[in-house]
């Protein structure tokens, strides 16, 4: 049985889409559930840790313009992912820093300058409902908690008591801040820690692809054009797949395919040619032939990969 939150997350603005996202729900697809989780998530996984979290913990998810929340009580929290100005209180504090939020102050992601995804991560973890063992927002499916809008509440864990998530397999997180005068006050790595290595958003995408299952289906031509053109990244991508802009693939083969399972990073190709590279909200099965399968450890990058950012699928 869940004990009463003593702390809520106050959500004052939500932005163009932001949602709770932790490390998903993997081992259901067998029963038509999808993975979910944060499609970012080496970002998601620094930002808990520079807040003293275990790297499943719960996070917020933003999408290109960012959010606003306000927390009941003092929390320390970090925004990374994608770069954008932070501010606490309206005044500018440190992007990818841990910094202290008071209570009732507004700790603001802006619009995202670098990369698409941005990741709000608070010392104690979020702590909505969890579904099948996870707190993420699943679009596709309607499992998890639903995207946030204005007025809505999170609640927020316990800094002191971060059970419920799986154990953390780096250092336990930030030394103990500096007194600092001001509504936010600056915490984090000790200075010998060095600087924090958030990955930048990607220039160019380039994603490896392992050919099959369904790759007979289409002519020699269409996957030499596959491991050889130049594509785009569609503004149709979105939490379920990648979309692309660039030349059609030509099937060999234009029978009906039977619906079958498809995984994370898997290529399929609709009727129009142009190749989807399904991300973590994808479904569990589907009747479109998957030309190939993209490694999951490549996926961070179309998470952070803007619209019209040039991406090349190479042979893995």
């Amino acid at each position: 049985m869940t004990s009463t939150p003593a702390a809520y997350l106050h959500v004052v603005r939500s932005g163009a889409l932001t949602t709770v996202q932790d490390a998903g729900r993997p081992g259901w697809a067998h029963l038509g559930v999808g993975r979910s989780g944060a499609l970012d998530a080496p970002a998601a996984r620094l930002a808990n840790r520079l807040v003293g979290n275990p790297p499943g913990a719960a996070v917020l998810e933003t999408t290109l313009t960012g959010c606003a929340v306000r927390p009941d009580r003092p929390v320390v929290a970090v925004v990374g992912g994608a770069g954008c100005p932070v501010r606490v209180g309206g005044r500018p504090v440190a992007w990818g820093e841990p910094v202290r939020v008071p209570a009732g102050a507004v700790l603001e992601a802006g619009p995202a300058v670098t990369g698409l995804r941005s990741y709000l991560a608070f010392a104690g973890g979020l702590e909505p409902d969890a579904v099948l063992g996870s707190r993420s927002a699943d679009l596709l499916s309607g499992l998890g908690p639903a995207p946030l809008g204005a007025g809505d509440t999170v609640p927020l864990g316990d800094p002191a008591k971060p059970s419920g998530r799986v154990e953390s397999s780096g250092p336990a997180g930030p030394s103990d801040p500096a007194t600092r005068r001001g509504p936010a006050e600056r915490c984090g790595p000790p200075a010998a820690a060095g600087p924090v290595p958030w990955p930048g958003a990607p220039v160019e995408l380039v994603l490896p692809v392992h050919l099959g299952p369904r790759h007979d289906w289409f002519t020699a031509p269409a996957l030499r054009t596959l491991l050889t053109a130049d594509y785009r990244v569609s503004p149709h991508s979105n939490r379920i797949g990648l979309r692309t802009e660039g030349p059609a693939l030509e099937r060999s083969r234009t029978e009906e395919l039977p619906s079958e399972g498809v995984v994370l990073g898997a290529i399929q190709v609709p009727p129009d040619g142009r190749p989807v590279v399904f991300l973590h909200d994808h479904p569990t099965t589907g009747g479109y032939p998957v030309v190939g399968v993209v490694a999951e450890r490549a996926l961070a990058g179309a998470a952070q990969a803007v619209p019209g950012t040039r991406l090349r699928f190479v042979r893995a």
